[in-house]
């Protein structure tokens, strides 16, 4: 049973976008593995608060130490501009 998650940012996309990314991942599975498929494809569509979440290794500057911890720059009041 395939299973796709997806996290998006909270708040960004529509219900009907929502339903249409699970939609799309569905028959991309389909179109990969066939159509016995579709009734066995879980998608999970998880939205993810505003600044709960980083991109890269830019580092902050708290004061955080060691190697092998995860440093990221927080964007705050980010959107995305829909079409």
């Amino acid at each position: 049973m395939p299973l796709i998650n997806v996290k998006v940012i909270e708040g960004v996309f529509t219900e009907a976008q929502k339903a249409e990314i699970v939609q799309k991942l569905t028959d991309a599975m389909v179109g990969i593995e066939g159509e016995n498929m579709r009734s066995l494809t879980l998608v999970i569509l998880e939205e993810v608060k505003s600044g709960d979440w980083g991109i890269g290794e830019a580092g902050d500057d708290r004061g955080r130490e060691g190697r092998g911890r995860w440093h990221a720059t927080r964007l705050t009041g980010f959107k995305l501009a829909h079409p």
